[in-house]
């Protein structure tokens, strides 16, 4: 354990204390002995280093990211989740700290041992469902009472969900989630022993106007594998950029790369009545408002994009570009 050095002006000062009698040297004795007495609950062992937690804050922090994503484009609503703690306590504490009804789902995360344990507060979960079902997002506590249907949607919204699970861990250790069990009462439910120290992550989630939490059990033998994974200089060395770009990212690029737009080249611009245009005549010239010395116009889907000057290419009329338009560029030839 590292020691306190004192300056030279503090032990002066704590000498001229003690002669003075403004200190008893018993009195810091004393003082000594208590500091080095700490009280420590061995049912509440702690089994992770903060440095361990902190990697597993961050790991949770892109996930919440994911699941904002997720929930924002399956329920088309305003949805918002972060983290909120990281706390290591006995798996008995956590099962009291939670509701007597409430949503749970169990999943296994192969080739990692145990199962990690979803619980989302009913006043989120309703919320979801009632948005799944096409409701305003109101939430109605009737955990007690699940009909199958229900149940059987819930399951799946959060299967698909934990899915991101796989993406938010992919820099420690590849997993593939399964779901295992969906309860509503937490006392059915005994995964590991009271006293088996657990990593509880708690969610902060707003859905709408509603808001609750999910929290994230993950027992000490699930992650025994991977601790040596969660230190900081693992967490560094495995956070190089990666030169190749998503699956998902190729396969949209390469959609927009086929998408065809209108591309129209304005030769010029003239405003003439219907009288004018119904005695209108072979021969007969239409005056437009564009010189010959000026540039035209280039539009893309009828936004103007760029100027260009005729010309032929292989005996085919075609346009050259000369100068691109900046967004917010005042063009009095629109």
């Amino acid at each position: 354990m590292a020691e306190e050095v004192l300056s030279q002006s503090e032990i002066d000062a704590l000498l001229s204390a003690i002669s003075t009698g403004e200190m008893d040297a018993e009195e810091l004795k004393e003082e000594e002995k208590e500091r080095k007495v700490r009280v420590y609950d061995f049912k509440r062992a702690l089994r992770f280093s903060k440095d361990q937690v902190r990697s597993l804050s961050r790991i949770h922090e892109n996930f919440a990211r994911l699941l904002t994503t997720y929930f924002s484009a399956k329920l088309r609503t305003y949805v918002n989740i972060s983290v909120a703690s990281v706390d290591q306590v006995p798996y008995e504490e956590f099962i009291r700290s939670i509701p007597k009804m409430t949503i749970l789902n169990i999943f296994s995360l192969p080739p990692l041992n145990g199962r990690i344990l979803f619980e989302i507060n009913p006043n989120i979960a309703y919320t979801m469902l009632d948005r799944v079902l096409g409701g305003s997002g109101a939430s109605v506590n009737k955990v007690e009472n699940l009909t199958e249907i229900e149940t059987t949607i819930m399951s799946q919204l959060f299967e698909h969900a934990a899915d991101n699970l796989k993406e938010a861990w992919s820099s420690i250790v590849d997993v593939d989630p399964m779901m295992e069990e969906f309860e509503v009462n937490p006392q059915f439910l005994q995964m590991v022993s009271p006293n088996e120290t657990v990593v509880v992550i708690s969610l902060n989630t707003t859905i709408g106007d509603s808001s609750g939490m999910i929290n994230i059990c993950i027992p000490h033998v699930v992650l025994e594998p991977i601790i040596p994974k969660l230190s900081v200089h693992y967490w560094m060395q495995n956070q190089q950029p990666k030169e190749s770009k998503p699956e998902e990212y190729q396969a949209l690029s390469k959609s927009i790369k086929k998408t065809t737009i209108e591309a129209k080249a304005i030769l010029g611009e003239a405003d003439i009545s219907i009288e004018e245009f119904l005695h209108l005549n072979r021969n007969d010239v239409i005056q437009l408002d564009q010189l010959i010395s000026e540039p035209m116009l280039l539009c893309i889907d009828e936004e103007p994009k760029f100027y260009v000057q005729p010309g032929k290419k292989r005996k085919k009329m075609a346009v050259q570009i000369l100068e691109e338009i900046k967004r917010g560029e005042d063009d009095d030839d629109e």
